[in-house]
C-alpha cells in the first residue's frame, strides 16, 4: 500500500456536503466515494472495497448509518477502522455507534483545520497497526465450569509472566462476577465499563489510562463493579480492545466466565492460544470434556490449548491414565491442592508471590514458562522471591 496516498472509502447520506471533508483528507488520497445505502441506493459491494479507513458521513438516517457501520467492520477485507462524521449533536447516535463497531466519531461542522487533525490522527491510527508492527501473545483462560480455578490461573500465570519481566496485563472479561481485583488485591477504581462508555477511539495511551498495576508490574482492566454494567461491553468493542492491547504488550491474559457467551467467544478468535482450566473431579472433569469438544467443533488445533488441571493430587477416586481415557489426553500442567492458596486470596495475593516455593507456585511458573518459550526465560518461583521476603524469613531464621 502506498504509504503517501492512503485509500479511504467516504459514504455519504444524501444532503451531506463531501466538499469540506475531501478537502481536509492529507493531499493525495484516494478517495472512494459512495451513497449510504437507502430504497434509492443499492447497497455496497463491501467484500470489494479495498480501504485503510472507512468514514461514514450522515445527518438524520442513524439507523442505515448503524447496519453500514456494522457490516463494514465485519465484510471489508482487513476490517478496516470505520469513523462516523455527524452533523449536528451525537448525543442520540454516540453509544450506538460504538456498539456497533465505530472506531471514532467527529462532529460536523469543524474547521478545515481541525478537520484536517482529526482526519489525519485516524488515519495515523490505522497505520500504527498496519503489518509488520510487533503483536504479543494473548492467552484465554477458559473453563466451561465454575469454581475450576480459571482467575486463579489467570492471576498467578500474569504475576509469574511479570516477575520475569514480560509486559503483562490481565482483562477481567467475567463482565457481572469477575474477581480479578479481588485476587490482586486491586482496587477498582477504572474498570472495563468505564472504558466502554468513554467515548472516542481506543488508542493504547487511552487504555493504559483505565488499567490497575499490580506491584509485580503486571497490569489489569478490572471487570465493572455492577453486574447491569456489562451490557455496555459489546463484542465490537472488545475486538478493538484486544488488539490495542497486544500491539503494547507481550502478554494479554483474559479470564472469562464459565460459558461460550458472544464475549468469550470474541475473546477466542482474537487469542493466539487458549488455556483450558479443569478441576479433578467428575462434574468439573464432564464439563471440560465438553469445552475441548466445543473448541474442536470450532475448528481449533488441540496444539493450541494447554490443559490446566488444579487440584490434581485431590484424592476422588480418579487417577490420571481415568483423566486421560475420559479426556483424551494427559494435563499439561498438574497444579496441586494447597491450603495456602485461599488464605493468599484472602490478603489478595496470588501463590506465587505468597509461597513461591510451594508445589502450586511452582506448577504456575511452569504454564508461565511453557506460554514464554524461548522468548523469555522464566526463573523458578523462589528464585523471584522478593528480596524484603528472603530477608525478613532469614532474620526469623536467625531469630529462632
Amino acid at each position: 500500500m502506498n504509504r503517501a496516498a492512503p485509500n479511504v472509502l467516504l459514504v455519504l447520506e444524501d444532503g451531506v456536503d463531501a466538499r469540506p471533508i475531501e478537502e481536509a483528507l492529507p493531499r493525495g488520497t484516494h478517495i472512494q466515494a459512495a451513497r449510504l445505502p437507502d430504497a434509492s441506493h443499492p447497497a455496497l459491494p463491501l467484500k470489494d472495497v479495498t480501504a485503510e479507513l472507512v468514514l461514514v458521513a450522515c445527518e438524520q438516517e442513524a439507523d442505515q448509518a448503524l447496519e453500514l457501520i456494522e457490516t463494514a467492520s465485519r465484510e471489508i477485507p482487513g476490517r478496516p477502522p470505520v469513523v462516523v462524521l455527524f452533523v449536528g449533536s451525537p448525543n442520540g447516535i454516540m453509544q450506538r455507534a460504538f456498539q456497533s463497531g465505530a472506531a471514532d466519531l467527529i462532529t460536523l461542522p469543524q474547521s478545515h483545520a481541525d478537520l484536517s487533525f482529526a482526519l489525519e490522527k485516524a488515519i495515523a491510527r490505522t497505520r500504527g497497526g498496519a503489518k509488520g508492527t510487533k503483536t504479543g501473545s494473548m492467552i484465554a483462560v477458559l473453563g466451561p465450569k465454575g469454581g475450576t480455578g480459571k482467575t486463579l490461573t489467570a492471576c498467578n500465570l500474569a504475576e509469574a509472566l511479570a516477575i520475569a519481566g514480560c509486559s503483562t496485563v490481565v482483562v477481567d472479561l467475567d463482565l457481572q462476577f469477575g474477581d480479578v481485583g479481588l485476587a490482586l488485591g486491586l482496587r477498582p477504581t477504572q474498570t472495563i465499563y468505564d472504558l466502554a462508555v468513554a467515548g472516542g477511539s481506543l488508542d493504547g495511551e487511552k487504555v493504559d489510562s483505565y488499567l490497575a498495576v499490580h506491584p509485580s508490574g503486571a497490569q489489569a482492566l478490572l471487570a465493572p463493579l455492577r453486574p447491569d454494567q456489562a451490557a455496555a461491553v459489546s463484542t465490537a468493542f472488545l475486538r478493538v480492545l484486544f488488539e490495542t492491547l497486544r500491539s503494547r504488550h507481550e502478554f494479554v491474559i483474559v479470564d472469562t466466565p464459565p460459558s461460550f457467551s458472544p464475549e468469550v467467544i470474541a475473546a477466542i478468535d482474537a487469542a493466539s492460544t487458549l488455556c483450558m482450566v479443569g478441576m479433578l473431579d467428575a462434574l468439573s472433569l464432564k464439563d471440560t470434556k465438553i469445552g475441548l469438544e466445543t473448541l474442536d467443533q470450532m475448528g481449533f488445533d488441540p496444539a493450541d490449548v494447554t490443559l490446566v488441571l488444579n487440584r490434581a493430587d485431590t484424592s476422588v477416586g480418579i487417577g490420571m491414565d481415568d483423566v486421560e481415557r475420559l479426556l483424551g489426553r494427559r494435563p499439561d500442567v498438574l497444579v496441586p491442592s494447597d491450603r495456602a492458596i485461599p488464605r493468599a486470596i484472602t490478603e489478595g495475593r496470588t501463590i506465587v508471590a505468597a509461597e513461591p516455593r510451594s508445589g502450586a507456585a511452582q506448577a504456575f511458573t511452569s504454564l508461565a514458562r511453557r506460554f514464554a518459550g524461548a522468548s523469555k526465560p522464566i526463573a523458578a518461583a523462589a528464585a523471584a522471591e522478593p528480596e524484603s521476603r528472603r530477608r525478613r524469613a532469614l532474620l526469623r531464621k536467625r531469630a529462632g
